[in-house]
Parts: structure tokens; sequence; C-alpha cells
């Protein structure tokens, strides 16, 4: 059989091998008092075990190998951090080990001792061509098992998003309003126009925008110049105004627009074409600006809801998607899915990437609520996970699976995984 370390890590932490006539490879006898706990830094596998090996009861820590020559292979030899090693735990003891002042190094071969059993069931998981390893078996675990997991991947998934905050907090010297306007321009962008959402927010910070609070035709004028879409001739009056008020607003603030050939409308539906996103943006802008301090009040996942909600856009959207290109019946305010989306990447990461750097649970708190209190998503991965079995019932519980499919599935990390470790032990 062919197997990663990990494998044995897993069978030696939850001692699923079998305990008779435990015994070192000359023949003492073993006790195993307690197995240590797994290290996931540089050093020996598991530290602060404690071991009777003969008649003497011995407190280290164990290394884990598929063969015993790995030792050799790894340099643990000439490394003194290993000579604490009070036993080397291998699947295949194929030469004898002495540490560095040339003392024997006790081995226990577990060879002979991991079930068929167990073996199938990690083949099983690792052998799997389905969409994710345990995409046949996670129905039979118990759902308070996995909603347990998914709530540690859902921390995981928000620590790690918060790096990216803390990026940019950095560059933008403690400014969280301008952190937080940015990301909120790269949300609107879903995915397809993030990219650029993110550099036209560059382009213009936020604070220019609270010079023209009370004008709206110059804060749309800003948006579309900014963004590239103005660097043309128009008919039509309403881009031709906007054009003449960016003209001068580039002049004084010294605005580089962004290339308009960045922006994507294939495979698009009109409603969230860019410069349809774009107008809602303005609308945002003209309704809230400096919005991060109004969404740290509110807790409410309704009140949160409509400062989105019935925004101050341009009549000019309901009947055209480009400057250029009539339409009729043009949906111009932003739907409740795109809401709950923005709540969900933005609003909640905010809040809770402020808990974690004012260390804050209230805000950590609010930001897990939330998530709770928003639907599930609808996508292919969650797709996948309720076809499984798996139940999600709100933001909270999608978010976990999928930095469950990236994290664990997809890196084949089921000896990590809480779930994977359930079906394993399953009898």
């Amino acid at each position: 059989m062919n197997f990663p370390e990990d494998f044995l890590h897993y069978v030696w932490q939850f001692k699923s091998f079998n305990f008779d006539n435990l015994q070192t490879a000359d023949g003492l006898p073993i006790k195993i008092i307690h197995q240590g706990f797994l290290n996931k830094n540089s050093g020996p596998d598991f530290n602060n075990a404690k071991i009777q090996i003969g008649e003497t009861i011995w407190a280290g820590n164990v290394e884990i190998h598929i063969q015993s020559s790995d030792w050799l292979k790894h340099n643990h030899q000439l490394d003194a951090s290993y000579e604490n090693v009070i036993l080397h735990v291998v699947y295949d003891h194929d030469v004898e080990i002495r540490r560095i002042d040339g003392s024997i190094l006790p081995v226990l071969e577990l060879k002979n001792r991991i079930s068929s059993d167990l073996t199938r069931k990690y083949e099983t998981l690792f052998l799997t061509l389905t969409d994710f390893p345990c995409f046949a078996q996670i129905k039979s675990v118990d759902q308070l098992i996995v909603d347990s997991f998914l709530s540690r991947t859902l921390i995981e998934r928000f620590e790690q998003k918060t790096i990216a905050v803390f990026e940019t907090l950095d560059e933008l010297k403690g400014n969280w309003d301008e952190t937080f306007y940015r990301f909120m321009a790269k949300n609107f962008g879903f995915k397809v126009n993030a990219l650029p959402f993110e550099l036209f927010a560059k382009a213009v910070p936020q604070n220019i925008y609270s010079k023209h609070k009370d004008n709206a035709l110059q804060i749309e004028a800003l948006v579309f110049g900014s963004s590239g879409f103005l660097n043309d001739q128009f008919n039509d009056e309403y881009p031709q105004k906007l054009k003449q008020e960016f003209e001068f607003l580039q002049k004084k603030y010294k605005i580089k627009p962004i290339e308009v050939s960045m922006w994507k409308f294939m495979r698009m539906r009109p409603q969230n074409f860019p410069t349809v996103r774009l107008a809602q943006f303005a609308g945002l802008i003209v309704n809230s600006n400096h919005l991060f301090s109004k969404i740290m009040e509110i807790k409410e996942v309704d009140s949160l809801r409509k400062l989105f909600e019935n925004l101050p856009i341009n009549g000019y959207w309901k009947t055209h998607y480009h400057f250029k290109k009539e339409a009729s019946a043009v949906t111009i305010q932003i739907g409740k899915t795109s809401v709950d989306n923005i709540l969900l990447n933005t609003v909640a990461l905010f809040l809770f990437a402020y808990g974690k750097h004012t260390a804050t649970q209230y805000y950590i708190n609010r930001a897990i609520k939330l998530l709770e209190s928003l639907p599930p998503e609808q996508n292919a991965i969650t797709n996948k996970f309720e076809e499984a079995g798996v139940k999600m019932d709100n933001a909270f519980a999608s978010q976990g699976i999928l930095q469950l499919k990236k994290q664990y599935c997809d890196k084949k990390k089921c000896l990590s995984c809480g779930i994977g470790i359930k079906i394993l032990k399953q009898s």
C-alpha cells in the first residue's frame, strides 16, 4: 500500500492499531501512557509523549516515518532537535538508527498492526474520482460533527481573508472607511469585474466623493469618468453632462481613468453589466458616503439590507444598459441575492476583521450572527455537498463548505479534517 506519513500520524494519534504484545524491534515491551501532541511546526512529529519501554518510563518526542531509513534521508541524525526522540514509529523497519550520541533509537513497527478495514477506508477516500473524497460517505456522519467542523473552517476562511484587509489597512495608514470603500467596490464587480472595480476605486479616493455629496451628477461623473466610460462622444444629454462635469473634476483632482477595455460585458445579463453596477455604486455613494461607520452601528440584517435598497440611481439607466444602447425594462436596483452577497463578502468580513484587529469579540460575534441570518450560497460546490446529504441552513455553513472544499477536499487533507477522521473511525 502507498500512503503518506499523514496516515501514520492519524494511526498513532488515534491509537488505531493493534496493541497486542507491543514491543520494540529488539524485543522490549512498550506501553503507551500518552502518545503526545501532534506538532505542525518544525521538529519531531509528536511532542510531550510518555512511553514505558521495558522497565523505564520515558518522556519526550515521537518521530514517525514510513521507513526507518527516512530518518537518514531527512538528515535527522545531524539535527540536535531530534535528540529527545524517545520512540521511532515506522511502518517498515528497514535499518537500525542511532542518535548523535551513538545510542540505538527504539523502534515500533506498525506494518502488521494496521487493520485492512482501516486501510481500505483510507484508500476509498483518497482514490475516489468524485467531486470530493467523502462524497459517498459524508451522509453517514452525524450532522453535529459536520456542523462543528464547518464552524472551524468558516473561522479559518475569514481569518485568511482578513489578511488582505489588514494589508490594505496598512497601506491606507489605518483608514477603515477607505479600506472598506475599496473592498466594497471590488465586491460590486462580482468576480467578473472585480479587478476594474478595485482599480477604479483606487483612482478616486472616498474623500473626493465626500466633497460632492450634495451633487449627485458630479458623483456620477466621477464614477463613470474614472472608470473610463466618458472617453467618447455622446448624443444623449445625460452622458454629455457627465462628460462636461468630469473634464473639470479630472483636472481639479488629477484623476487618471482606468482603461475602459478592462470592463467585461460578455455572457452577462444586462442588469449585471458593469455600467449598471457603476450606476448602482454611484447611487450608494450618494445615499451613504462613509458607509463603514454606519454599518458598525446597525445590528439587524434587514436594516443592513435597507442601506442597499431604493438607491437614488439616475433614471437614464431605466432605459439603457450602456451610454449608446437603449433597452426596455432594465432593472436598476440591486437584487436581493446581490445585496446578500455584499453583506456576506464585505460587511461580515469587515465586522470580523475589525473585531480581530481591535481584539473585540463583540464585532466577531456580530459577523457570525450576520452569516447565520443570511441564506446559504447556491453554487456548483454547495450544490454538490447538498447532493451528498449535507444540510446548509445559512451562509455560515456554505462559507464553511467552500473553505472545506478548497483547503481540505481539493488537497486530500482528509486526515486533518474532522469529517474525514470520523469516517475512518466508523465501524
